[in-house]
């Protein structure tokens, strides 16, 4: 009998022990998950439309789907990590391709983890004709502005960020909002902005030559050279920045950030400028970066700041 109760209570105590019998975790609810899309930044012809220019020995190319046309990819954070902020990012490539990995929709992760939504903007390259990229970038913030309620996003916490010449143009979108290409009664100034390793001047002594030379042409002038010479068109109403370096930077000097930095600082904008000992130029989001976590620890820490 003894015996007989000792089984008993052993099945019991197996059954309720029972991996089928234990309570299960409720499941997520699928309205509480990121998301992301893709669509066109311009519904129809852009006011300056991409032209396509024969090459060296005349032969003209067909339209490429990067660079050609403008596009915004767009991924949010789950509704319940959502603090509101969203980033416009510009991948960079000199103006000439864009690294839309690295630079550009590989910071999902990073940023939706933040609660933070991330835009990435393809935007089509200028060829020589600069008001192409800018109205691109100009637009993509007024187009976040105006879907704010809808993508959870706040109206007045939409950041800029672009890496290498995205980051010429992230800076100019943060120094040439007062007078944009195209009017429009929804404001495209940035309320932040994150640099990483951007070209800021185009003054040669210190610009990306390539960059220049593909946003201006060849025919640029010292007026346009001046004007988008961003460290020069600073003002107090320019947005909070962050600006990432290497101190080996081969391709972009370091002194252009320093010179923003400056700049910024002069005219009262909360501003602040990470170089680290190495590195070289283009290290993105790439964990293979040496001090890929030292940075993306002081990102996550500026971004918690206000």
């Amino acid at each position: 009998m003894k015996l007989t109760r000792l089984i008993t209570a052993v099945i019991a105590s197996a059954a309720i022990a029972s991996p089928s019998s234990a309570k299960k975790a409720p499941e997520a609810d699928p309205a509480d998950t990121p998301r992301s899309w893709t669509q066109l930044l311009w519904e129809g012809e852009a006011p300056h439309s991409k032209i396509i220019r024969p090459d060296a020995n005349g032969n003209l190319r067909q339209p490429n789907e990067i660079g050609d046309t403008a596009k915004l990819h767009i991924s949010l954070p789950a509704p319940s990590k959502a603090n509101g902020k969203a980033v416009v990012l510009c991948p960079g490539g000199g103006y000439g391709h864009l690294a839309m990995d690295h630079e550009g929709c590989g910071w999902a992760d990073f940023f939706n983890n933040q609660g933070i939504a991330l835009i990435t903007l393809q935007y089509r390259l200028p060829e020589g004709t600069w008001e192409i990229p800018v109205e691109d970038v100009q637009e993509a913030i007024r187009t976040v502005r105006r879907n704010a309620a809808g993508w959870n996003i706040r109206p007045d916490a939409i950041g800029i960020g672009g890496s290498s010449a995205g980051g010429h143009l992230a800076s100019t979108a943060a120094t040439h909002f007062a007078n944009p290409v195209n009017a429009d009664p929804v404001s495209c100034r940035p309320d932040f902005a994150i640099l990483f390793y951007p070209v800021i001047s185009l003054k040669p002594e210190y610009t990306h030559a390539g960059s220049r030379a593909n946003l201006l042409g060849p025919n640029l002038t010292c007026e346009r050279e001046i004007e988008f010479s961003n460290e020069l068109q600073v003002t107090p109403d320019a947005p909070r920045t962050i600006i990432f370096y290497s101190s080996d930077d081969n391709v972009v000097h370091p002194f252009n950030g320093i010179h923003y930095y400056n700049a910024l600082y002069n005219a009262g904008v909360p501003a602040s400028i990470h170089v680290y000992p190495t590195g070289g130029h283009g290290w993105g989001c790439r964990p293979d970066f040496k001090y890929h976590d030292t940075m993306t620890e002081d990102l996550s820490s500026w971004l918690t700041g206000f």
